[in-house]
């Protein structure tokens, strides 16, 4: 398959390598300049595009090795926008962990007076030699569902204005990735996936939100910030219920937002988490719009144990029921490492899950 997404893909982030962990602890104390923390960067970036290549993947990401968190980094990047500590409530913290994410509170309007990662992609377009480059980005709707809400009131009394502001900054860097040659970006949500759970539902509510509302809300929104996309940019969304040190946020299926979210949000592809029972069965996909593309992931980024591949063949048959074959590829259900922290894995098992794709993608569809 020539063009994105490809039979054997991948969500995008990637284990980071011991000496970067140093490297970006150091540079935290002060005790290398950022100068030198980039250069650590550029070489380790390296290593991971050869690894991508070497296993014979065709989506190239740089690892997200510049990023601490896989959404806070970009969006933060936009004026406006403050981390502060975590304040998440219950039903909304990632099991089994006592560490949370930061939260990320709207002190002011939005605007977009620098870009916020494309030297970033610049820098991955420039090392990529065999393959296609990608850009993954979190879904704005990630700064609304996982933000300070009595901020985003506050600086924000009229929402649409909110959404306006927020959807012409994402604009900005998305035309400018476009001029830097990007041909491939991954929109990042937890959203979707996770209003299948109920508690999720009930802590919406107790924002005084509608759950179901707010599926469609952010299904409208990440079709806004893309609306003027050239036709030879692919644009795929990925959705999961949590990734962080191996652990998530949410269990249930895609029923809940499915006919909303797979049928309006106008992308080219669908990266679904599906690699446990917490995701439900494959009935819901049966409202992806003809010629789109899913990619299931079956694999998991999460744990070491390696899949078996006719136990991948029975599901992808299985999923085949409601999306024709060709128009399926396979994935890991999620990034190796969302955070910098990195799920509970060695870089060889996390090589080993690539590989395994790409091998199953192989005898099942002929080619990738």
């Amino acid at each position: 398959m020539s063009k994105a997404p490809f039979r054997a893909d991948h969500v995008g982030s990637l284990l980071r390598p011991q000496a970067l962990h140093e490297a970006r602890a150091k540079a935290k104390r002060g005790e290398i300049s950022k100068e030198e923390l980039r250069k650590a960067e550029d070489e380790h970036i390296r290593k991971a595009v050869q690894l991508q290549q070497d296993v014979g993947l065709q989506s190239i990401t740089d690892g997200e090795f510049r990023r601490d968190w896989w959404h806070i980094d970009f969006i933060a990047g936009f004026d406006g926008v403050e981390i502060t500590a975590p304040q998440y409530t219950k039903e909304m913290r990632f099991k089994n962990t006592d560490e949370q994410p930061p939260y990320m509170s709207v002190r002011s309007k939005i605007r977009r007076t620098k870009p916020s990662m494309l030297e970033h992609f610049k820098f991955l377009k420039s090392v990529v030699k065999t393959g296609t480059p990608k850009f993954t980005m979190p879904s704005p709707a990630m700064l609304h569902a996982r933000g300070d809400r009595e901020w985003l009131k506050k600086t924000y009394p009229d929402q649409e204005e909110f959404w306006a502001d927020l959807t012409k900054a994402y604009r900005e860097e998305i035309k400018d990735l476009y001029a830097a040659g990007c041909r491939y970006i991954q929109i990042d949500d937890t959203t979707i996936a996770m209003m299948g759970d109920e508690s999720v539902q009930a802590q919406f509510r107790k924002l005084g939100d509608d759950p179901k509302k707010d599926v469609a809300l952010y299904a409208e929104a990440v079709n806004a910030v893309i609306r003027d996309v050239p036709d030879d940019m692919t644009v795929c969304i990925h959705t999961c219920r949590g990734n962080f040190k191996s652990t998530w946020l949410a269990s249930g299926s895609y029923d809940y937002v499915a006919e909303t979210s797979f049928s309006r949000i106008d992308v080219d592809g669908f990266f679904l988490e599906y690699d446990t029972e917490r995701a439900g069965g494959f009935e819901p996909l049966r409202y992806i719009p003809k010629g789109k593309r899913v990619v299931l992931g079956l694999v998991s980024s999460k744990f070491p144990q390696l899949e078996k591949k006719d136990d991948l063949k029975r599901r992808i048959e299985a999923a085949s029921k409601y999306v024709p074959l060709e128009n399926l590829c396979l994935s890991p259900q999620c990034g190796f490492s969302s955070t910098h922290h990195g799920n509970n894995l060695t870089e060889a098992e996390e090589a080993a899950k690539l590989e395994l794709c790409v091998e199953t993608a192989k005898e099942v569809w002929g080619s990738l």
